[in-house]
């Protein structure tokens, strides 16, 4: 099973998101601002931005861990995988914490995705171009 592990990463990476939800949960009752208000207390607002960012970059994500695993190199896509989801958690920490804080993580983050969605395409270009077909 070639892909084992990079289905691995995919389920942990969406248990981080499920875990970043946990926290805007607990976030709101400890603040005591409670759905559908999302404003009022600054530490929910930055959790919830932080979890929203996440959302936001799952689909570059997901679709570029898999291509890159596909044409390129599973294990690669899943160790950078894991690199992103370092990101994302150091990100969410970071940002939780103070909006300045957040940087580390999203420059993390933001060179795991970029190396598999950059490598996905360039692989598949490479395979256009050599073989003549798509």
């Amino acid at each position: 099973m070639p892909y084992t592990s990079v289905a691995l990463v995919t389920l942990f990476a969406v248990l981080v998101y499920f875990w970043m939800a946990a926290m805007v949960a607990r976030t709101r009752g400890r603040v005591g601002i409670f759905a559908p208000a999302m404003t009022g207390d600054p530490t929910l607002e930055r959790t919830i931005r932080a979890h929203v960012n996440t959302l936001e970059w799952l689909p570059i994500f997901l679709p570029s861990l898999w291509l890159f695993a596909i044409y390129w190199h599973a294990g690669v896509a899943a160790m950078l995988g894991l690199v992103w989801i370092v990101g994302r958690v150091v990100y969410f920490i970071g940002y939780r914490a103070a909006a300045a804080k957040r940087r580390t993580g999203f420059f993390i983050q933001a060179i795991a995705a970029s190396a598999l969605l950059l490598g996905a395409l360039g692989r598949l270009i490479y395979l256009i171009v050599t073989t003549g077909t798509l």
